[in-house]
């Protein structure tokens, strides 16, 4: 399909995931300001994001059995509609535990969204374009998240009509997709689930990237505006903080999509995670002047944040059609598992060693998925012009049946080498 075309059929499903990236966004800053507010402390609210992706692990199991059952368009309605209730909620009882709760149904809801989401674009795109097509996903959904940070500028976080906002955000999302008239994919469902260890085995740079760089994702949308009020910093300094880090993000989006679709994506993805690492220590060192705070945030960002659509492309580089959608869901749940734990784990070395310990840590997740990566690249043969679909070829009759079944078997043993060599 041709890329204008399947960007067209995707407009509507685009406006949908920007209201909701924008509620993703702005809810994720809210909840760490009004944990703070309200003196939870740093664990409880590592607690509060964990339990988001505890959330997502849930999702990422039941979303394939519910978009079987009703289809793309009227599961995203759905879990929009769950996700505005549990967001207004949270302004009506202010408790950590029915927060938690609460998260968790959010966790769910969003993760299904983005299993809906991620399923509709890899179905409507091919190899010479998923880079570009997944790269327009991650501008929206980062200029989503960033603009989301300065809604704490358009009210009192200690009230409830920032909440109310977000909740109506999330219900005007499902619109343009249920009412839309865009062509929506077929999706092929395989008769299984592909388990994490057949993921692994599918692409085990995939499997490191999603692990790391999901992680990487939860810690900062997470944890980074409790580290800027740990800094001194005022509410509005830390959204500003916030939001240069994802614009560096939405700057590179595109030309990092378009480049990983020419080249071995694995060598975009290790060195854009090196200089990830260099600039999450700068952040670090240079937190007393906040210009350079800034300006470190914004590079962090850029070279960081674009790495979701480039892992997610070296997975579907090399699956079947059938296989796209429990493909998607076992990402869902491998990012669920990785980000339940890393905010968690973060905010209790904030908490017994410094709030620097946060980027501290974030440079080691991404140095190491750098060398991860950057050694795959250099000792791991992969060609990103690799056949995903071998053709057999087929006979009329049974006369060929034997000679069929033996090229078949030799030509899947050699697809398979090549996949799990990648």
């Amino acid at each position: 399909m041709a890329t204008a075309t399947a960007i067209r059929n995707l407009i509507p499903l685009f406006i949908g995931l920007a209201l909701i990236a924008l509620a993703v966004g702005s809810q994720g800053s809210l909840l760490g300001v009004r944990s703070t507010i309200e003196g939870f402390g740093d664990v409880v609210t590592g607690g509060l994001m964990s339990a988001y992706f505890v959330g997502f692990l849930l999702g990422a199991r039941y979303s394939p059995r519910i978009i079987k059952r009703v289809g793309l368009v009227r599961s995203f309605g759905a879990l929009s509609a769950l996700a505005s209730v549990t967001i207004l909620i949270h302004s009506v009882i202010i408790d950590p535990t029915v927060w938690m709760f609460m998260r968790l149904l959010t966790g769910f809801a969003f993760s299904s969204i983005y299993v809906v989401s991620e399923s509709w674009l890899n179905n409507s795109a091919s190899n010479q374009n998923r880079g570009q097509i997944l790269s327009i996903y991650m501008v929206i959904m980062l200029a989503g998240i960033c603009l989301g940070q300065l809604f704490l500028k358009m009210g009192d976080p200690a009230s409830f009509e920032l909440f109310t906002f977000i909740s109506v955000l999330v219900s005007v999302a499902a619109i343009p997709i249920l009412v839309t008239a865009s062509e929506v994919p077929a999706i092929e469902l395989s008769t299984k689930n592909i388990s994490i260890k057949e993921f692994y085995q599918i692409s085990p740079m995939g499997f490191f990237g999603v692990v790391l760089v999901q992680a990487c994702y939860a810690v900062v949308l997470g944890m980074a505006v409790v580290y800027g009020l740990h800094q001194g910093r005022s509410v509005d300094e830390v959204a500003v903080f916030m939001a240069v880090m994802l614009a560096g993000g939405i700057v590179s989006q595109w030309p990092l999509g378009k480049l990983s679709d020419s080249i071995d994506r694995r060598w975009v993805l290790g060195f854009t995670m090196l200089c990830s690492a260099v600039a999450a220590l700068m952040i670090v060192y240079s937190s007393a002047n906040l210009g350079q705070w800034y300006l470190w945030a914004a590079v962090f960002g850029a070279c960081c944040f674009p790495n979701y659509s480039i892992v997610i492309a070296i997975v579907n580089d090399f699956l079947e059609p059938q296989q796209i959608m429990p493909a998607t869901a076992t990402i869902a749940m491998i990012s669920g598992l990785s980000a339940s734990v890393a905010p968690l784990a973060v905010a209790m070395l904030m908490e017994s060693l410094g709030s620097n310990y946060l980027f501290i840590s974030l440079a080691m997740m991404c140095g190491l998925l750098a060398v991860i990566a950057l050694y795959r690249a250099m000792f791991i043969p992969w060609s990103s012009d690799v056949d995903r679909y071998p053709t057999f070829v087929q006979v009329p009759s049974p006369i060929g049946t034997v000679l069929h079944a033996d090229v078949e078997a030799v030509v899947g043993e050699e697809h398979a080498k090549a996949e799990g060599d990648n």
